[in-house]
């Protein structure tokens, strides 16, 4: 029986730790995005590395919320 509370914690602390760690990238990108417009405001120019920034955090994001889909659904397997 204690076996399946501890299962069952560590299956939440897994879960917990991802979802913090996919927040505080897709923040990483939502800073990156507003490095950019920051800069498009401020001299009409871009910045290449905020909008690259943004672009790589959502694509993580992106990934892994694919690879949970995946996970999830059988028909995947």
């Amino acid at each position: 029986m204690n076996l399946d509370w501890t299962a069952l914690g560590q299956a939440a602390a897994v879960s917990l730790a991802v979802t913090v760690a996919v927040v505080a990238v897709f923040a990483l990108g939502v800073l990156g995005m507003a490095r950019h417009e920051g800069a498009r405001e401020e001299d009409g120019g871009t910045s290449t590395v905020g909008l690259a920034q943004a672009g790589l955090c959502f694509v993580a994001c992106a990934a892994v919320v694919a690879y949970g889909i995946y996970l999830i659904v059988p028909q995947f397997h």
